[in-house]
């Protein structure tokens, strides 16, 4: 059984969510993925006038004829959810923690595709995948998408990308748009990523703490890593000490940027002390100029 206050809050992010999706993302959504693919439909002979790239040659050589692919624009998408959820989501040091920011853009992704008639699926995962829920339709669904995001109680602390990539891999083969939510506190997931990327359109969303990229000076602390357990005892008021983390910080964040970067993966920044809605409309709007770029062409 759910606890009141869980279902409270369930309810509220769908409410709050579904105004987002209503009243900021209505259209941005269909407009940057609906018939981002095309499905193949059927082969018929060639007439003049067809594009000799849709010619079919396997169908040709065995006919002796020349046939064509017929394609047609995929209307119905999948998107799946592929949320980390270890230990260190559970931190927080604003209003929220990372795993209920994770909740609520899960929430918002998952009802803009509902919206537009869409399936959406979710991975949850830490060193292990601890949860699937396959692809569907409806309102009711996005309500459970939302309550295992905010509810689910893993068995695992660490961060393993790559095998929550090659799991996706094998329950789904049609191509899906991919949301990877994580603060990416992984190591050696690039090649399962490149692999992802070559099946399906991927996006990268990263949820951040500001006290994960700088200190405040509050003397002695002692500070335990959520995934792996181990305390250490720092001076934050030394300033050495900050300027430190922050390097440390920086360092981390540019080298996840340059991997994704260089696999051509569009990422989503989002951080528990800021409004994500403007984020997202922001990536929406970039990913439409560069489609209709790219159709202009």
């Amino acid at each position: 059984m759910i606890p009141q206050e869980i279902m409270q809050k369930i309810r509220r992010i769908h409410i709050r969510t579904r105004r987002v999706v209503n009243e900021i993302l209505a259209g941005q959504y269909q407009s940057v993925f609906k018939g981002q693919g095309m499905e193949f439909r059927e082969v018929r002979a060639y007439v003049p006038g067809d594009d000799i790239r849709s010619i079919d040659w396997n169908v040709t050589a065995r006919t002796g004829e020349p046939h064509v692919k017929v394609m047609a624009e995929e209307r119905e998408l999948t998107v799946m959810l592929v949320v980390d959820m270890s230990g260190s989501g559970r931190f927080g040091s604003v209003a929220r923690f990372k795993n209920e920011l994770a909740a609520e853009l899960c929430a918002v992704l998952a009802a803009s595709a509902i919206k537009n008639n869409d399936k959406v699926g979710l991975i949850i995962f830490t060193d292990e995948v601890e949860l699937y829920v396959p692809p569907k339709k409806g309102s009711r669904h996005v309500l459970r998408v939302i309550r295992e995001v905010l509810y689910f109680q893993p068995r695992g602390t660490g961060t393993d990308i790559s095998n929550a990539l090659r799991y996706l891999g094998r329950v789904i083969r049609r191509k899906s748009v991919v949301f990877l939510v994580s603060d990416f506190f992984a190591t050696d997931y690039e090649t399962a990523l490149r692999t992802t990327k070559r099946h399906h359109d991927v996006i990268a969303v990263t949820v951040t703490d500001p006290r994960e990229l700088s200190l405040p000076d509050v003397g002695r602390v002692a500070m335990r890593d959520a995934e792996s357990g181990k305390e250490t005892m720092i001076n934050t008021g030394d300033p050495r000490v900050r300027r430190a983390y922050e390097r440390a910080a920086e360092e981390r964040q540019q080298a996840r940027d340059a991997l994704l970067s260089r696999n051509r993966i569009d990422t989503l920044h989002t951080r528990t002390d800021q409004s994500y809605v403007d984020e997202i409309y922001r990536f929406f709007k970039m990913r439409e100029r560069r489609k209709s770029g790219r159709a202009a062409v």
